[in-house]
């Protein structure tokens, strides 16, 4: 059993500076030295890195590419892949990987943590132990029990593409709201094999490594002004824009407001309705402010989460797209980030 560890910084393996005593990255050395019990694992484990390493916050798609070409290279000499990531922005590099890998056969199992790992209460060695148990578990075939890129944060395991970070300051820090998590972890590691995702055949990896970052998020707040909304919907160059709602998918029924969006969207530009709860979906029928909103053109993105609409559109979009045909997949699931 081989594993490769891919380390690109985060948290889990930050050291306080001396003379600023703010947290930065270091090294993959130092990150281990810090875990020993790695060394007691009975399989074989390999690491490449980001270099320098980095702060979540500065994760770009560039990031996200580099990551996914890491494990292009080494798909067929490793049996699963373990991403250390900061997790300010691990559910979007999440829901990026699991579009960019392409008919995905093997675990990518993205962790991280919110102490330090040279600190004496740090949750970063059992979530880094657990997710290369996850990514070396396989089943009563003999085949990977993960196949799908997930989030391994304290005791559970999450669908990466329908997670969410919920807390800063608790160890439990993500949380999947409309999708069931893929394992508990206790004293032992229970999948959940009816929530584990299993791509329909058995093609080759391809990896997409164009993401366009044309796109945005435009969050809806009461007594937004339609000076403020135009100057948004005309976005220089914008292709896609992500519509965080109200409740089930509402938005105000002004005139203004309905006249700006659909002359956004006659221009081209792919608008996804996505509601602003952490719980629950878009369900544009259910009243008539979001009924009204549908009949400006804008698609319902039903439960997906910010994170999977937003790098799912670039996803889109970098494949050369146009905005008729990402409408067109922007309505239908890819690999299991929305029902």
């Amino acid at each position: 059993m081989k594993i490769l560890i891919i380390y690109t910084g985060g948290t889990i393996g930050m050291i306080e500076n001396p003379d600023t005593h703010a947290l930065q990255p270091f090294d993959f050395d130092h990150l281990i030295d810090n875990v020993p019990k790695v060394k007691k694992l009975a399989f074989e484990i390999d690491h490449v890195q980001f270099s320098p390493p980095i702060d979540s916050a500065n994760m770009k798609p560039s990031h996200w590419a580099e990551i996914a070409i890491a494990i292009e290279r080494n798909y067929d000499r490793y049996d699963g892949f373990v991403v250390l990531h900061g997790t300010d922005t691990m559910a979007y590099t999440a829901s990026a990987l699991s579009f960019m890998l392409e008919n995905l056969h093997k675990p990518v199992i993205i962790t991280g943590s919110q102490l330090p790992i040279g600190e004496v209460r740090t949750d970063g060695e059992e979530n880094l132990i657990t997710a290369l148990q996850v990514a070396a578990a396989r089943d009563s075939h003999g085949e990977s029990m993960v196949q799908e890129v997930a989030i391994l944060f304290e005791n559970y395991l999450w669908r990466g593409n329908r997670a969410t970070k919920m807390s800063a300051d608790n160890f439990d820090a993500f949380k999947s709201n409309n999708y069931p998590p893929l394992a508990h972890i206790g004293l032992d590691i229970e999948f959940d094999t009816d929530a584990l995702y299993r791509s329909p055949d058995r093609r080759p990896l391809k990896v997409r490594h164009e993401m366009d970052t044309a796109v945005m998020v435009l969050e809806l707040t009461p007594g937004m002004t339609e000076f403020t909304l135009q100057h948004l919907l005309h976005t220089p160059g914008i292709k896609g824009i992500v519509l965080k709602t109200f409740g089930a998918g509402n938005a105000p029924c002004d005139t203004w407001f309905l006249e700006a969006v659909a002359e956004a969207v006659s221009r081209g530009i792919v608008i996804v309705n996505v509601t602003q709860c952490v719980n629950g979906g878009v369900n544009d029928s259910l009243y008539a402010t979001g009924n009204s909103l549908s009949r400006t053109g804008v698609i319902s993105g039903g439960d997906i989460t910010v994170e999977a609409a937003i790098t799912k559109l670039m996803y889109l979009f970098g494949m050369q797209m146009d905005s008729s045909t990402v409408k067109t997949y922007m309505r239908h699931c890819l690999c299991g980030e929305q029902s």
